[in-house]
């Protein structure tokens, strides 16, 4: 098989810096989004995880169909997980009492065991071998569960341990510097890196997210949620416009 067949089966993105852009863009969104629809709406954060939920599993229905690489349909299935990921991290943390450290812990075993799973199952965690619908159903599955992990601890961060939102966004900068100098310049795991990059580029949209829409007292900005997310989709809508996007390539 070709590299242009192997890159017309992939229907994950390659991964370049515009795809790191966007997907902080899509985490800020996520958080915004989810919070308009959960606080602004008031319809409260179940009735939020509620109607996210069911565009998750509808988008992501939709791209395993789906027979090559959208990058529309993939980024509005992204945004949907990280939509999602809010609502149900503030469900867990707030409504049932968990906390953002216990939500945290939990999310994070029910990352580490989606990855498990998925390495027991197809002998790979790589995006390089989404290839097939078994592994596509692993990708989202442990996607949705980094979003919502980032979500929880974007708040533990900011809430909880005191850091604010500028001094979230100062730690998760400079955790995510640190995967990229290990990425250059050291020989560990590029798919250990990948996920990693993945897992934080989550927290950081949270903490950016709420600086952005948080009252002036809580040390946010107090933009309109609405103004907010329409500003991120609409930055999301003209990198997808302007800029060309390329399908990974598979791993055969």
């Amino acid at each position: 098989m070709n590299k242009t067949t192997q890159q017309a089966l992939s229907k994950v993105p390659e991964v370049t810096l515009l795809f790191w852009i966007i997907k902080i863009a899509a985490t800020t969104l996520g958080e915004t989004g989810g919070d308009a629809v959960s606080m602004s709406m008031n319809l409260g954060y179940l009735v939020g995880t509620g109607i996210f939920g069911v565009i998750f599993l509808l988008a992501v229905a939709a791209q395993i169909k789906a027979r090559q690489f959208h990058p529309v349909l993939y980024w509005t299935t992204i945004i949907a997980t990280t939509t999602v990921g809010t609502t149900l991290a503030d469900y867990a943390d707030r409504s049932l009492g968990i906390g953002y450290a216990g939500g945290s812990a939990l999310l994070l075993t029910l990352l580490v065991a989606s990855l498990w799973l998925w390495y027991r199952t197809l002998g790979s965690v790589s995006v390089n071998t989404v290839s097939s619908p078994q592994a596509e159903i692993f990708y989202w599955v442990t996607i949705m569960f980094s979003q919502t992990l980032g979500t929880a601890l974007g708040d533990w961060t900011a809430g909880t341990a005191g850091l604010g939102y500028s001094g979230g966004a100062l730690v998760f900068s400079g955790l995510l510097a640190l995967v990229v100098a290990a990425y250059y310049w050291s020989s560990l795991s590029r798919t250990l890196l990948f996920w990693a990059a993945f897992v934080l580029t989550r927290p950081l949209g949270a903490v950016v997210g709420d600086f952005l829409d948080k009252p002036l007292n809580a040390g946010g900005l107090a933009l309109s949620r609405y103004t907010a997310s329409a500003a991120l989709l609409a930055f999301i809508a003209a990198c997808l416009v302007i800029f060309k996007h390329r399908a990974g390539e598979n791993a055969h």
